[in-house]
């Protein structure tokens, strides 16, 4: 009866959304009030573990984005976003640039923590979603879900990836084979495909957006006013790059088995975006004046309080599910016991994983639960352990919906509604998720 319930919450919160138009934040605790009402938790426990979700994503997250929506208001602000959309877009097109940014997340800036990825490159997002045309915020927001999250399963160090590899026993050099390249054409396919569906009017901006997302000329002449010109571009970008270099040395050390307080103090991804919102400040500070300093702190201020209460409920959801026996239930339906194992195939491999993730909220712990689930059995599917790594790592990958924080964090640092973040973020998993598996099939063949 658990999954049964957990599925009615869900809808729940999308019914109360999308139909009956309720906010966000009153219909995730609505979903999360009945979850944990109906699976038995009772009222005491229900109301803690909320309490408690909201908490936990807070400790995890809530620095990450405060820090990260001040830096991008101030760049934005002060132009330097604008300067790298117009560079892009001059040496590659409108036409190329979702293609070129899918690529990169998935590729070069592959990343353990997917929400630093998405606050740093959501305002680059928006700023270049103008020059795309119709659907421009369409193809942005499906270029950040492709680029951020296919890296995250299939590329190291992709936590995802990661996880998989080490349950299964796949060296992560095998794994980082495959998976650089298996990663970038499941995003460039994904995007091909998605931007088919844009253009035969997938995406409606008077629903889809919302009304602070497509910026003006009108608009920005409302941003204060630069006192003193913006510095050279490369010097501009370093509240952007310091925090990625940083955290990147910091993994590859911590990787390399090196062990030092003050390299994990800089690679921590809190001070890492804490230097960079200094770095910024401080460039604002001799760009805007005070007055203008002021002002745009104070917006991104504003722009906060939203963001982080409805990535807290959003977490609240997640823990209810987490303190239900789903977990074991789909565990019992999936395990070897159950008689299913002599059938087992890609196909199932990445049904688990799917039906997991679409249950639990997490790609990482779906990944990591059907990894659990399955590598007892690995020797008799049939299929070497690196494609079934891989196959995990796609279904895992399957339809990020209501129930995680990152679908709420990309929903209000995007600038789109609720269904918006459903097409462009929810369907676009799910598609990359479809694309990868045809694509792993046809490995197993080979390999």
């Amino acid at each position: 009866m658990v999954v049964l319930h957990a599925a009615i919450a869900i809808a729940v919160v999308i019914v109360l959304i999308l139909v009956v138009r309720v906010d966000p934040v009153i219909s995730l605790v609505a979903g999360s009030v009945y979850l944990g009402l109906a699976a038995g938790l009772g009222f005491e426990k229900t109301i803690t573990t909320i309490a408690e979700g909201f908490g936990d994503i807070m400790t995890e997250v809530g620095l990450l984005i405060g820090f990260g929506v001040l830096l991008g208001s101030l760049l934005h602000a002060m132009g330097a976003l604008s300067k790298v959309v117009e560079k892009l877009l001059n040496a590659l097109g409108p036409g190329k640039l979702p293609y070129a940014l899918a690529v990169a997340l998935s590729t070069i800036f592959p990343s353990i923590y997917v929400d630093v990825q998405l606050v740093l490159a959501a305002p680059l997002a928006r700023s270049a979603a103008p020059h795309l045309g119709r659907g421009g915020l369409a193809m942005m927001g499906g270029a950040l879900t492709t680029g951020i999250l296919v890296g995250y399963v299939f590329v190291v160090p992709g936590l995802g990836t990661v996880a998989i590899a080490g349950l299964l026993h796949v060296p992560l050099g095998t794994i980082l084979l495959y998976g650089f390249v298996l990663g970038p054409l499941t995003a460039l396919l994904t995007m091909f495909v998605y931007s088919r569906l844009l253009r035969r009017g997938f995406w409606n901006a008077d629903k889809d957006e919302t009304s602070a997302v497509a910026e003006t000329p009108a608009d920005a002449e409302q941003e204060p006013r630069a006192k003193r010109p913006l510095p050279p571009l490369p010097v501009s970008l370093l509240p952007i790059v310091v925090p990625l270099l940083l955290i990147a040395f910091g993994a590859i050390t911590e990787a390399a088995g090196v062990q030092s307080d003050v390299i994990a103090f800089l690679g921590d991804p809190v001070f890492a975006l804490f230097a960079g919102l200094v770095g910024a400040y401080a460039l604002a500070r001799r760009t805007l004046g005070r007055d203008g300093l002021a002002g745009t702190m104070s917006k991104g201020f504003g722009s906060t309080g939203q963001i982080l209460l409805v990535t807290g409920v959003g977490g609240s959801l997640g823990a209810v599910i987490g303190e239900t026996d789903l977990d074991d239930v789909l565990s019992g339906l999936f395990s070897a016991d159950a008689g299913v194992h002599a059938v087992l195939t890609v196909l199932l491999v990445w049904l688990v994983a799917a039906v997991l993730h679409f249950a639990i909220g997490s790609i990482a712990v779906a990944g990591i639960a059907a990894a659990g689930i399955l590598a007892p059995i690995m020797g008799g599917l049939g299929i070497p352990p690196e494609v079934l790594a891989l196959a995990i790592g796609s279904g895992a990958l399957f339809a990020l919906q209501l129930n995680s924080n990152f679908f709420w964090m990309f929903q209000t640092l995007l600038g789109v509604t609720t269904r918006g973040a459903l097409k462009a973020l929810t369907f676009v998993t799910s598609l990359a998720s479809l694309v990868s598996l045809v694509l792993v099939m046809g490995l197993s063949f080979v390999v």
